[in-house]
């Protein structure tokens, strides 16, 4: 996992495909449609979604095999709760064709991170995540972006 400011995205020498979902990153803004934005194909692709944040209570965990995330907010702010994937009982084994395996929350995660705009997490196939929660005990409606990126173009 790597938490840092997006603005730092270069300290990584993680290859091109780590450039380009940053060089797209950089085109975003509060005001960028949800959709499915293709970058290389289904190599690296961003989704802008919205929605409103939630109690950790009626979450899961989640990680992928397939694609590493990068995730940030547009507007707004969410909680990320962060475990390693073998620390946790399975729930739903893995799904090839949705790339997710859950995992049962027996317990509030080992980090706990609040990204706002100008942050970012990145998360790789062992690092287990629940998104989308609330800052505070608030909910609030956010618009975020989360790039996947196949990974082994990560290097």
């Amino acid at each position: 996992m790597v938490i840092d400011r997006v603005e730092n995205w270069g300290h990584y020498p993680l290859g091109s495909a780590w450039r380009r979902a940053f060089e797209f990153l950089h085109t975003l803004t509060p005001e960028s449609p949800d959709m499915k934005y293709p970058i290389d194909g289904e190599n690296i692709f961003a989704i802008v979604m919205s929605y409103d944040t939630c109690a950790p209570e009626t979450s899961v965990f989640e990680s992928h095999q397939k694609y590493i995330d990068i995730q940030t907010v547009l507007r707004g702010g969410e909680r990320f709760e962060c475990a390693f994937k073998d620390d946790l009982v399975i729930d739903i084994p893995y799904q090839s064709s949705k790339d997710i395996t859950l995992y049962k929350r027996t317990r509030q995660g080992q980090t706990c991170i609040d990204v706002f705009p100008g942050t970012f997490v990145m998360l790789y196939p062992h690092d287990a995540h629940i998104a989308s929660l609330m800052i505070n005990e608030k909910s609030e409606y956010i618009k975020k972006v989360v790039i996947k990126i196949k990974t082994e173009l990560v290097v």
